[in-house]
């Protein structure tokens, strides 16, 4: 996995980023090179996808293009591209236009529009990295398990923990272990009729991963939500479904990781609930009617009461 770490240092404009980059790019991110180098308006005039047809390649091969070069994906890229040809330097159209660390002084309409397009593009990467047949079949394999545990840490365990009260209520029986020890206990005890979620954005959380690999270890399918494909919890899968990166401009980082995180899980969610629609729409009923006597009602509803 490229990193913005791995990014040259002494030079901004984009034009010589992917001149001194050329030499460690695959031959997939080659192709997007030439592409830019011939066409440099292309990436303002085309969408992530487009740009990757016209390139012979994949958007998720777009996006680690542009994190090589040091931006944090393809709407930084293309935000850098037309500050350079508007005539400004890159990092004066990042700072002016998108987005940079929130400072004392920043206003809440600034801090506004840099949180919206931070999620905005972290959604959209992370719906071009997504492996729709894989998320597909985990659903099926979801649907049928015996047991789902889900493992999650901190921020992940929130996450974790929305999945689990959602599935719940359409009958599938699950946990969310946040805590090593009682995670440990619960996926010795899976087999090859249960499944095993792991989420971790930067897939290198110890306890996940331990967590992960016993479930796997005992039978489990195991499937990984993480940000980093070569990560060890990535390793530990049998399924890794991709999120997008944390966008290094934003502190904390993990503000421009929940949105992808609650995309896959939302996906994943309405896949398992299609297996069996009309049962599935029969326990939202039943638990909706079951928790309806402690639900206030509303003024209008009180009000067409006392009418009838």
């Amino acid at each position: 996995m490229v990193t913005t770490s791995d990014a040259p240092r002494a030079v901004f404009g984009a034009a010589d980023r992917i001149r001194t980059s050329l030499p460690r790019m695959s031959q997939a991110m080659v192709k997007i090179a030439e592409l830019v180098q011939g066409n440099p308006v292309a990436p303002i005039e085309l969408s992530i996808t487009e740009l990757a047809d016209r390139a012979g390649t994949s958007a998720a091969t777009v996006t680690r293009f542009c994190r090589m070069l040091g931006y944090g994906g393809y709407l930084q890229f293309r935000v850098a591209l037309a500050g350079e040809l508007g005539g400004r330097g890159a990092e004066d159209g990042w700072k002016a236009d998108l987005d940079r660390q929130f400072a004392a002084e920043d206003s809440p309409e600034h801090v506004l529009r840099t949180l919206l397009s931070t999620h905005a593009q972290s959604v959209e990467d992370t719906a071009s990295r997504i492996d729709l047949e894989a998320v597909e079949r985990l659903a099926a394999r979801v649907w049928e398990c015996r047991h789902l545990d889900i493992y999650g840490v901190g921020g992940s365990a929130a996450m974790a923990a929305e999945m689990q009260n959602r599935l719940y209520r359409i009958g599938v029986q699950c946990h969310v272990w946040s805590e090593a020890h009682d995670g440990l206990a619960s996926a010795v005890l899976q087999d090859e009729r249960c499944v095993a979620i792991a989420l971790s954005v930067s897939g290198r959380t110890v306890e996940v991963v331990d967590m992960l690999r016993r479930a796997a270890a005992s039978g489990a399918l195991a499937v990984a939500i993480t940000s980093a494909q070569d990560s060890p919890l990535a390793r530990a899968a049998d399924v890794t479904i991709l999120t997008a990166s944390p966008n290094p401009y934003l502190q904390p980082g993990d503000l421009s990781t929940r949105p992808s995180q609650l995309l896959v899980l939302d996906l994943l969610y309405l896949l398992v609930a299609q297996q069996d629609f009309s049962t599935t729409a029969a326990r939202l009923v039943a638990t909706r009617m079951a928790v309806s006597a402690h639900r206030r009602t509303s003024p209008s509803a009180r009000s067409r009461e006392v009418s009838a």
